[in-house]
């Protein structure tokens, strides 16, 4: 681990920071000042951080970019913070996703402007603050910020429902946040009595020997509160009023960056700190990823809004990830990851789209559309390559990421790997369908007839949403170059910490079954 001189991780989280307290000082009259100086600050952000992926050594096996600095060292808290192979992705999708959100939010939000990017502002910093935190109370505090602007974005801009899918997307992560602080506090004990040192880094308590009864209750209450982020089956029911009920850009944020917090909470902190419960939980959570696979697609075919099916999808698509990251292969394990890129792009493109549409029919009914193609040419182009980047068209981003995980699952289990791959095909069904029923056939409703077609801003940002979808789906080597090192090493790590355990609870039952059954002979 070798600590930066230039904190090049501190800037990118508290530089969107800077430019939130400076908007508190605007004339909220002069929404256009407001607008571009947010588009600069989150353009400036963008720039400063692609530097970090041509910076990144793809053969290192240790954190980079590392900033260290004592925050409370009497309780052992740090200001830790590093990114690896898979963080580094994250993070450049979270600065790429909120210049397209500050954009598409350019005519949609008319009220309360000032106030809306200021949220704006403040949630990127708490999300790249959470993807850099290498100290639980750091993560934790990172992790818990997250959750305010969300809030706002949904109860203030949202739609008719909004204070409903707010209280209930927060008291939601709310819950699962207690059980994880509580098992982060416990964790810190345990290791403090083992080895008489109090801290909370991350790279520390890898090297704990917890017992793997203790394991299964810490990995338990970790794994809940990720799994209510992500959200997996069946506690996923908060995501559909959250993103029915968001502004189009809390749609793209959520689907493309929050809920991604939830996956890579298991993969840098649930898995690695409790690797044997991690493991034993393979079944279950398998199980769970797969049913939440089939039931996605299943209801989204059902829904009769195009913003509540698209969140449908990701509960779906998210499903994949968990099944490639408990896998626990190369091929899952990459695949995974990958994907949760993928539904980034894929996904929130799919929500900028039906953003573009509510802003001229203001409907999001599917029954009130079809013939859109003849009207809106150049938005039908736009929507038909999303829509197949989401069903994981071969050439497409999404086909890379899905066939590398079904490849780890039939690896892993055969069982799990097939009852997957219908998921792929219900994908195609509800994708193809929605389409085919917004944009072909006969115009039918009068007000359909004179649509305006997309303009210059719009396709620009969806012009960036293609450019990756293509790019990543047929040169994704520059991006697996980048992980490699890590997913191998994370790997190795599960596996021999996961064996350490198991060897160390034999080795601690042995001695105590055979002291009781002498005990149990010297009383006969």
């Amino acid at each position: 681990m070798t600590v930066m001189s230039v904190p090049i991780l501190s800037f990118l989280i508290y530089f969107p920071l800077l430019g939130a307290v400076i908007l508190l000082f605007a004339n909220r009259r002069n929404s256009l000042f407001i607008k571009v100086f947010t588009l600069v600050i989150s353009l400036v952000e963008l720039a400063a951080s692609i530097p970090l992926f041509f910076k990144f050594d793809d053969a290192a096996k240790t954190m980079q970019f590392v900033e260290k600095a004592d925050w409370f060292p009497e309780w052992g808290i740090s200001y830790l913070l590093g990114i690896d192979g898979i963080s580094l992705l994250l993070v450049l999708l979270t600065t790429f996703l909120t210049v397209i959100c500050v954009l598409c939010s350019w005519k949609a939000i008319e009220e309360r402007v000032k106030e809306y990017y200021i949220t704006f502002l403040f949630l990127e910093t708490a999300m790249i603050g959470t993807l850099c935190a290498l100290d639980l109370v750091l993560f934790y505090v990172f992790w818990e910020l997250m959750l305010i602007p969300m809030y706002l974005l949904i109860g203030v801009w949202g739609g008719p429902r909004r204070i409903y899918a707010a209280i209930k997307f927060f008291l939601f992560t709310m819950a699962g946040s207690v059980l994880m602080l509580v098992a982060i506090l416990t964790l810190y004990f345990y290791y403090y009595n083992a080895t008489g040192i109090y801290t909370f880094s991350v790279l520390e308590l890898y090297k704990a020997s917890i017992p793997i009864v203790k394991q299964y209750w810490l990995f338990g209450a970790f794994a809940l509160s990720f799994a209510i982020k992500v959200p997996m089956f069946p506690v996923h029911t908060w995501l559909p009023d959250a993103h029915t009920e968001a502004p189009t850009a809390g749609s793209v944020i959520l689907a493309g960056v929050l809920l991604k917090m939830g996956t890579y909470g298991f993969i840098r902190f649930a898995i690695p700190l409790f690797p044997a419960a991690a493991i034993d939980a393979v079944p279950l959570m398998s199980v769970l990823a797969v049913i939440g696979i089939i039931y996605g697609a299943i209801v989204s075919m059902m829904q009769p809004d195009l913003k509540r099916l698209i969140a449908f999808s990701s509960v779906s698509h998210l499903g994949y990830v968990m099944l490639g990251i408990f896998a626990f292969n190369m091929q899952g394990v990459q695949g995974g990851i990958y994907q949760m890129l993928n539904h980034g792009i894929s996904t929130g493109g799919l929500f900028l789209i039906v953003g573009m549409i509510y802003e001229r029919r203001h409907t999001r009914m599917i029954s009130d559309f079809g013939g859109i193609a003849k009207v809106m040419p150049i938005f039908a182009v736009f929507f038909m390559i999303i829509t197949l980047s989401s069903i994981a068209l071969p050439g497409t981003n999404g086909f890379v990421g899905e066939f590398l995980i079904l490849l780890g699952a039939f690896k892993s289990n055969v069982v799990y790997g097939t009852l997957a791959t219908t998921g792929v095909v219900l994908g195609a069904v509800y994708m193809l369908w929605m389409f085919q029923r917004v944009m072909f056939g006969v115009v039918t409703k009068e007000e359909n007839r004179n649509l305006k077609d997309l303009g210059g801003r719009e396709i620009l940002i969806l012009v960036s949403m293609v450019f990756f979808i293509i790019l990543m789906g047929v040169y994704p080597k520059m991006f697996f170059n980048k992980m490699d090192t890590t997913v191998v090493e994370y790997l190795a790590f599960v596996k021999s910490k996961s064996a350490q355990s198991r060897v160390l609870e034999q080795n601690t039952v042995a001695p105590r079954v055979a002291k009781e059954e002498a005990n149990t002979n010297l009383t006969r």
